[in-house]
Parts: C-alpha cells; structure tokens; sequence
C-alpha cells in the first residue's frame, strides 16, 4: 500500500546542519534594541532578497534599452560539398536519316553504361559579420522599457520595505522578549510574596493559632505560583528564540539584551489628523510599490496593443569565402544570428537590406496578449486600491493601540497601589492574627495580577508604538523606532 515502514524516517544529510553560534555577538553584553536593528538589517535574509530583486529590476531596464541598438552576430562555418549530376548525351545533328540512326545507337550506348554524369566536391569556409537592426516600431520598445522602469521603481521601494519589517520585525520581538522576562522578574516575586504567606501560616499553626487549612491554602498558592513562574520561564526562552530569528543571527547564539523597564513613557499625543492620515499613506512602502505596479502593467498594456503595428528594419552582412563549397548563403544559426546573403566564392561579399514587416494573422496570439496585459493590469489597479485601503485601517487600528495601551497604562498605576495597600494590609493582619489566610492570598494574587497588568500594559505601548511608525512609514532606521524615556 501507500503507508510507511514502521519506524521508517529520512537519513540525515550533514551538509544541512544548523548554523554555528554568531561569533560577534559577545555573551557578556547586554544588546539594546538600536544594535539589534543595525545587525539584523546586514543579517535578516529577507534584506538580501529584496537587495537582489532590486537589481534584478535594474538589469531588467538595461535589457530593455537593449532592444534599441542593433545586433552584430560573427559567425565561421566550414564543411565539405559533394554533388552528381546528369549530362548532356552525345548526338549528330543535320544527318538526315542515318544521323537519326547514330542518335539511336549513341543512347542505347549511353542507357547501358549509366549515362553520363558530372561531379563536383570540396571543401571550404565561411567567415560573416551580420547586422540587425529594429529602426521603428511605433513605440513597442519604448513602452517596454517604461514598464520596466516602474518595475524597478517598485522593486527599489519594496526594498525599502523589506528594510522597515526587518525593523518592526526586531522590535516587536524586542519588546515582547522584554515582556516575558519582565513577567518572569514579577512572577519570581509572587511567588516570594506567596512564600512569605505560607511562613506565616506555618508560625501561626506552630503557635496554635493557625489551623492546618490555612497552611494547605497557602501551599496551594505558593504550588500555583511556582507553576505560573515556570510556564514564564519557558515562554521567556521562546521568545529570545523568536527575536534571534528576527534578528537572523543563529538560534544557537546566546544573547543577553538591555532591560528598558521601568522608564516613563511619552505622553499620549492627539488623534491623527485626516491630512496626516493621507500623507501617512502616500508615504508607505506598499503603496508606492502597488502604484509603480500599476503604472507598469499599464505600460505593459501599451506594449501589446503596438505589437499589431508594422515594423522597419535593416539587415545586412559581410562575408569572406574560401575553398570550393560553392555556396549562395548561409542561414542563421540560433536566436542571436541571421541569414547570409549573397555569397561568392574566394571573395568578398556584402549585401545591405531595409524592409517594413506588417502582421497579418497569427491566430490570435497577440490578441490574446493584449487581453493578458489588460487583465494584469486592471488587477494591479484592484491591488492599489485595496492596498490604500488597509493601510488606512492599519494606521487607524495602530493609532487606537497606542492610545488604549497609553490608557491602560495610566489606569493600571492607581489598581497596582489600591493592590500593594491590599496586600501589605491583609499579611500585616494575618500576621498578626487579625485577619485570615483567604484575605492574605486573594490579595497576594491581586498584587501579583496587578503588576503584571502594569508591565503588559508599559510593553503593549511600546509595541503599539512601533507598530504605528510601521503603518505610518517612518521606520526609517533604528532611530526612529520609539522608545522609552
């Protein structure tokens, strides 16, 4: 059947094995967001692809202003010439009656030994230089040419592109590496928090004033609390991992990056303006990229509808024949030569043509690449048109971010006080012997959930942040990726 031996899997090939750790990445520095941008803009591989698309599009318009010089194609052939054929049979004419009977033998003669034949052979060569060239065709090539000038307009602003996702890319990760770290620190001291619960509970068990139940509640929270530390630890690690790959250094690298927790945030600005949202779309990279798009299928389109036009050109060659091979010319020999005409033996020869071609019929072939260019085109424009609509959606979405991770941020400080007043409250009176285990850990968990909804809060901005340069276009370079005060 179709299924697999049991236990069958692919042989390891050594060639494929994951990449060594980066050597210039020192293990003991701490590295900030602006050094990992600068790293992963010569690192990340998505950079090198739009490097080499870009270049591509420019070698595309140098083969397009190709077409508008001529071609000069040399060529050396040589071979050997072999040819029969029949001659004339002898004959007496003006001899009456018995020149007609010598015909009639002299045939008989000439039937019975095979006739008489010529033959001719030998050897030779033939050195040429041909000429081609295109001299109008109604603007086919310079609309070619233009729709490969937008191509490599848009490939240019799409490396651009590239550059500005490297840099959201990186910071993104930063930043939420940053997060499960800080959820780390903030978990660790939860459960120093719960801890510290559970050790009063067992003094006051010891000292007769705790029941069993209190300890088994506050072992429970402690137990939880280790838990929810150990599931940050690993999220933490996987999160270094995804910003390493953001970064495109190896996975194997050990990295250790710079703690921007703690500093104030910017305060919230103004809504973005109608005239600011419109400026903020015509700058970004993928609608620049879908109009210059646009604008090459349209010269595509321009291209095709020529092709049904007459074309004229010249051609010509120069030759020089040696030997016996007694030929008129020489046809063309691949896509990059053309025929030579009027050849001599032993000599010199040359021959200069002009001529018009009109196309008549050719079964619809250029119609139907004027119907592809059509459609290609009118899809490049249904692309701009939907492009320029998410990017409005994207700033928009952005910007409200932003301002709801600002807010969140702003409201989380008065819910971390009203919490740490709970908490320190609630242990002081259990401590105490005043109040019970039940206040002490529901407020032990409110403290803990309360910082850390102030610290998602302070990396949510951040990253909104980010992500509201990149809808807007102005992730120019690492400096201009916000950042905290």
């Amino acid at each position: 059947g179709l299924a697999l031996p049991p236990g069958y899997v692919l042989p390891s090939d050594t060639r494929l094995a994951p990449r060594e750790a980066t050597p210039d990445l020192l293990p003991t520095r701490a590295y900030g967001l602006a050094d990992l941008i600068d790293i992963a803009q010569s690192a990340n591989p998505s950079t090198r692809r739009a490097w080499n698309a870009a270049r591509d599009a420019a070698l595309g318009v140098g083969i397009a202003r190709s077409a508008l010089l001529p071609r000069l194609t040399a060529s050396v052939v040589g071979g050997y010439n072999n040819s029969t054929d029949s001659g004339a049979n002898p004959s007496i004419s003006n001899a009456g009656t018995a020149g007609d009977v010598a015909n009639a033998g002299l045939n008989g003669l000439t039937t019975a030994t095979g006739g008489v034949s010529n033959r001719t052979h030998g050897a030779g060569e033939v050195q040429t230089l041909g000429l081609e060239w295109l001299l109008f065709d109604f603007g086919a090539r310079e609309a070619t040419i233009d729709a490969a000038r937008h191509a490599q307009i848009a490939s240019n602003v799409l490396f651009t592109a590239a550059h500005q996702k490297v840099i959201y890319t990186v910071a993104t990760a930063y930043y939420t590496h940053a997060a499960a770290t800080a959820r780390v620190g903030l978990l660790r001291q939860g459960r120093d928090n719960a801890q510290a619960v559970l050790a009063a509970a067992q003094a006051r068990l010891q000292q007769g004033q705790g029941t069993i139940v209190d300890v088994a509640q506050a072992r429970q929270a402690t137990a939880q609390a280790e838990l929810r530390l150990v599931q940050a630890d690993g999220d933490a690690q996987n999160t270094l991992l995804d910003l390493l790959n953001a970064v495109g250094i190896s996975p194997e690298t050990p990295l250790r990056t710079a703690d921007v927790g703690g500093r104030p945030l910017g305060p919230e600005a103004g809504r973005l303006s109608h005239d600011m949202v419109r400026q903020a779309v015509a700058r970004r990279p993928d609608v620049l990229a879908a109009y210059a798009t646009a604008d090459a299928a349209r010269a595509q389109v321009s291209a095709a509808r020529r092709a049904f036009l007459p074309k004229i050109f010249a051609t010509g060659n120069v030759a020089y024949s040696t030997g016996r091979l007694a030929l008129s010319s020489v046809p063309g020999v691949g896509s990059d030569s053309t025929p030579t005409l009027n050849l001599s033996s032993n000599r010199f020869s040359s021959v200069i043509l002009g001529g018009i071609t009109v196309p008549i019929f050719d079964g619809g072939t250029r119609a139907a690449l004027l119907r592809q260019a059509q459609d290609r085109a009118d899809s490049a424009d249904a692309t701009l048109r939907q492009t320029r609509d998410e990017s409005v959606k994207q700033i928009v979405v952005a910007e409200n971010s932003l301002h709801t991770g600002l807010s969140a941020y702003a409201a989380s400080a008065a819910l971390l006080d009203a919490s740490r007043v709970s908490y320190e409250a609630a242990f002081a009176a259990y401590r105490n012997g005043a109040g019970s285990i039940t206040q002490a850990t529901v407020a032990q968990n409110g403290l803990l959930d309360a910082t850390l909804a102030r610290s998602d809060a302070y990396y949510a901005a951040l990253i909104a942040a980010a992500s509201l340069a990149f809808a807007t276009g102005a992730l120019g370079d690492a400096g201009d990726v916000p950042l905290p005060r």
